[in-house]
């Protein structure tokens, strides 16, 4: 009894076990409010990306842009963190050999990894991206890491396919490729970053013809693509003060809607043509014809031929590439300096090479075919003239009256001081500056045709890494200069890697002369025309015939000299010609002769 009830009160006291609650297998499972909130907005957006054209593009805006803007932040941090690293080490001038060459070592590595980091984030959003990547390799100014790592931009546009090129012409013109083309290659013969051109037979003319087609969803992100890119800019140079974008902000602002609009472009081609008209049987310049032209949409001639710069074609058809590269600077400089109206884009898909046609009143045995007219500047006639007396100083022997010269014409056409004149001129002339050194390291003027050895390559080519302060001052020069000139800078770049790419045996101030007799004509052009105009308004003077007479001997000097010196290299090069030839018959024959003499050996 006593166990018992001491059992019983042990029970009482122990506390109760919990009950588990045991669902059924069988009960459908019930989800949280949020979760069903969180499926039914994702799919609602869903539907609307799919659906509704502009949540479609607000989405894709909204990725572009930030894609954009994770690369300039990230490469804000990454030279803010080096330029701190270069603070704690001291004043350059105190630093090291050793110091030294590991500080300019980590510039260059920034300078890398941010251009890698932004090629990355232009890739993807493509169209107006990749041409501001473009425009960037083409200032030779700006670190090497950066013109080098966007090269590539040149060749590496995505086509847009055929559908979409057929929808957005039935859109423009409510004609779709089988109403305007009876055949149409769907594959682009060429893709650029606004573009693509595709082969195609004219329905209306039979003709065989080339066809520009813009990108369809280039237009769709161009306007907030330009407002990211400005902000992008803005906050670069808020943050680094020294370092001034707004020029190719602003380069980009104007320049890309008129190309975005063929009929500019076809505007342009036939401006040109006209403004070479009297020089027919003298230039090689072929621009093809336009059948006609709407906004997105442009057909042309088309034409058979290779890019300029290959070297076995020109070998094949017997074309001399040293005439070829000739040629290039003549029409060039006759675009600038005297028309006052160039081609802003010269670079090696716009230009073909091809045999001279059957109708072509070339004086050569080859047409120069430009392409792409969506980049034209005017050039205000001041500018102009100013432009070709400085460059005529750049020619002239090395003295104190001529370097005073030089630089009175840099502060008249690029607003540049004394301080900032070496990174002018060597921007200019593509060499060091001509006013310093010992006098036989470097040559004291470009007519001097001394060729740049290794030492002074790289000295141009890295001077950002070897002087402290230059990249600001680059980027000083950039915001100074007039933009105009900009564009003939980068013009000047394109016509000096044209002529490397040719391999040519002329030497390399051949084109520097080609330039200087341009200049000449038209500061004597400018001055006679000055005379006549002030005999007009203000009669005879003697002192205007005086200078107009000043200006008559001077062009008759320049004439002479140019001429001599053209005589003299074309010469020479003729004899390297030889002696290439000799040296690849002693390595592989009458073949291997061939190859040296046409570069491609």
């Amino acid at each position: 009894m006593i166990r018992a009830g001491l059992r019983l009160a042990a029970l009482r006291a122990a506390p109760a076990r919990p009950q588990l609650a045991i669902r059924s297998l069988g009960a459908p499972f019930q989800p949280s409010s949020r979760l069903r909130n969180f499926l039914a907005v994702l799919t609602v957006l869903v539907v609307l990306y799919h659906t509704y054209a502009p949540f479609r593009h607000t989405v894709l805006a909204g990725v572009r842009c930030s894609r954009l803007m994770k690369a300039v932040v990230l490469d804000v941090i990454d030279y803010k963190r080096t330029f701190a690293q270069e603070a704690r080490l001291g004043p350059f001038e105190l630093l090291s050999d050793e110091q030294n060459t590991a500080r300019r070592q980590a510039r260059k590595d920034c300078h890398l990894r941010s251009a890698q980091r932004m090629l990355k984030a232009l890739k993807k959003n493509s169209g107006i991206y990749v041409k501001l990547g473009q425009h960037v390799a083409a200032v030779q100014m700006l670190p090497a890491e950066w013109t080098q790592t966007m090269t590539p931009l040149q060749d590496q546009c995505f086509p847009t396919p055929i559908e979409e090129t057929d929808a957005m012409l039935r859109q423009d013109m409510g004609l779709g490729i089988d109403d305007l083309f009876s055949e149409f290659d769907p594959n682009p013969i060429g893709v650029a970053s606004l573009a693509q051109v595709h082969r195609a037979i004219d329905k209306r003319s039979g003709r065989h013809v080339a066809v520009k087609v813009q990108h369809a969803d280039l237009e769709e992100f161009a306007r907030v693509d330009m407002v990211t890119v400005n902000f992008a800019i803005q906050m670069v140079t808020y943050i680094f003060p020294e370092f001034e974008f707004t020029w190719l902000g602003d380069e980009m602002n104007h320049m890309l809607p008129l190309e975005m609009d063929f009929r500019h472009e076809a505007h342009n081609s036939a401006r040109c043509k006209a403004e070479f008209a009297h020089l027919r049987g003298k230039t090689s310049l072929y621009l093809p014809e336009v059948l006609w032209a709407e906004r997105r949409c442009m057909v042309m001639e088309y034409i058979v031929g290779a890019r300029v710069d290959n070297l076995a074609y020109l070998k094949e058809h017997k074309i001399d590439r040293n005439q070829v590269s000739q040629e290039l600077s003549r029409i060039f400089s006759q675009m600038v300096y005297l028309n006052g109206h160039f081609h802003a884009d010269p670079h090696h898909g716009n230009l073909l090479i091809r045999t001279r046609a059957p109708s072509s009143t070339s004086p050569f045995n080859f047409d120069v075919c430009l392409l792409d007219h969506g980049q034209y500047f005017d050039i205000p006639d001041d500018l102009r003239v100013n432009y070709a007396r400085f460059w005529l100083s750049l020619l002239k022997p090395s003295s104190k009256s001529t370097d005073d010269e030089r630089r009175k014409y840099a502060k008249l056409v690029g607003n540049i001081d004394d301080d900032m004149y070496p990174v002018l001129e060597s921007a200019i002339t593509g060499r060091m500056n001509l006013g310093e050194g010992d006098g036989t390291s470097r040559p004291a003027s470009l007519l001097d045709n001394k060729k740049m050895d290794a030492t002074e390559v790289a000295k141009l080519r890295n001077a950002m890494m070897e002087r402290e302060g230059l990249i600001a001052e680059i980027f000083e020069l950039l915001r100074r200069v007039p933009k105009r000139l900009l564009m003939i800078l980068k013009l000047s770049d394109l016509q000096r890697s044209l002529d490397y790419s040719l391999a040519t045996t002329h030497g390399p101030t051949r084109i520097f002369v080609i330039v200087a007799r341009y200049c000449a004509d038209a500061v004597w052009q400018a001055d006679y025309l000055d005379y006549r105009r002030s005999i007009h308004t203000d009669g005879f003077s003697l002192r205007a015939t005086g200078i107009v007479i000043r200006s008559f001997f001077s062009h008759l000097y320049w004439s002479s000299a140019l001429g001599a010196a053209e005589k003299y290299m074309d010469m020479r090069a003729r004899w390297v010609k030889v002696q290439l030839w000799v040296a690849g018959l002693r390595k592989g024959g009458l073949k291997g002769a061939e190859d040296h003499v046409a570069g491609l050996a």
